[in-house]
């Protein structure tokens, strides 16, 4: 499913290593000798996970609705406005973020405001070209694939093992 999805997404314009790149721009300040590949394998193991292809294979069906008019309205206005307090967008790609915990959710919040990189040429709304939903996706996908980094390569405290503190 998850190459269903990849197609899915080059057809919409937006590639892997786009992604990636948001991935590193976020966590490379932490992480020593991150590359770029360990990224796309970050935001590939995130593409992997059900609940991302779910929540990517439904938005982006709504984009689609939304260009072809195939909605029902006041839907189909909203949707094709991406109304700022249409806030279902963002939820859908919450599903996304959810799976990596809360540096999930902060980097979403961040990519959100900053719209960096594809994310930015998404939410752009030129053309015919209905992004309402993928423009949060993207970020979700991004947002998790660097939550996955900072878990994989989190810091020891003192005194902390696996999470538990230690007795002494």
């Amino acid at each position: 499913m998850r190459e269903k999805v990849i197609e899915m997404l080059a057809s919409r314009g937006v590639q892997v290593g786009e992604i990636a790149e948001i991935v590193f721009s976020l966590q490379r300040e932490y992480v020593p000798g991150l590359s770029i590949e360990d990224c796309e394998e970050s935001v590939l193991a995130v593409l992997d996970k059900r609940e991302a292809q779910h929540a990517l294979l439904t938005g982006v069906a709504l984009d689609v609705l939304a260009e072809k008019d195939q909605l029902p309205e006041p839907l189909l206005a909203i949707i094709k406005r991406d109304e700022p307090l249409y806030g279902v967008d963002e939820i859908l790609a919450l599903a996304i973020t959810n799976v990596y915990g809360s540096v999930g959710l902060t980097s979403f919040g961040y990519l959100d405001k900053c719209k960096c990189g594809v994310i930015g040429r998404l939410n752009d709304h030129a053309g015919n070209r209905v992004n309402t939903f993928l423009d949060d996706l993207i970020a979700g996908v991004a947002a998790a694939a660097a939550a996955r980094i900072a878990h994989q390569h989190g810091r020891s405290y003192p005194g902390v093992t696996d999470g538990m503190q230690a007795k002494g």
